[in-house]
């Protein structure tokens, strides 16, 4: 199973992405784990104003098979959240590096990014986790 990787994004070995948007982060789940997930039939995200820890559960997505948490990539304040996923989560089996990101948030420290892994880790991962 091939997976897409967003070359201008950073990741977690959870399989969550974070990519800068001016001063904001817009954070998804990867293609990789979307395909894992199959058809996703609910996603739950935080409250705008909520204020997380990297590594702080933010949210879950759950198909029909599983269901499975998502953390956050960096410290920060969720600005916004992505309330199409509310009615039609499937949005993120079809684009999750576009019209499938999950929150936005204001980071703590814009350099924490740097401490995840880039798409070439990123891949080499999905590589290992084949193996």
């Amino acid at each position: 199973m091939s997976s897409t990787v967003d070359t201008t994004a950073r990741y977690l070995k959870t399989h969550e992405w974070a990519r800068p948007d001016g001063e904001l982060v817009v954070c998804g789940i990867s293609d990789h784990a979307q395909q894992a997930m199959n058809d996703l039939v609910y996603v739950e995200l935080p409250r705008v104003g909520d204020t997380l820890k990297a590594g702080d559960r933010f949210g879950a997505v759950e198909s029909v098979k599983a269901a499975s948490d998502v953390y956050m990539p960096v410290s920060g304040t969720i600005t916004a959240i992505n309330t199409a996923l509310e009615k039609a989560p499937e949005i993120i089996n079809k684009d999750p590096y576009g019209e499938g990101w999950m929150v936005k948030i204001k980071p703590d420290n814009p350099a924490d990014l740097e401490k995840l892994m880039d798409a070439t880790a990123y891949q080499e991962l999905l590589k290992a986790e084949e193996n």
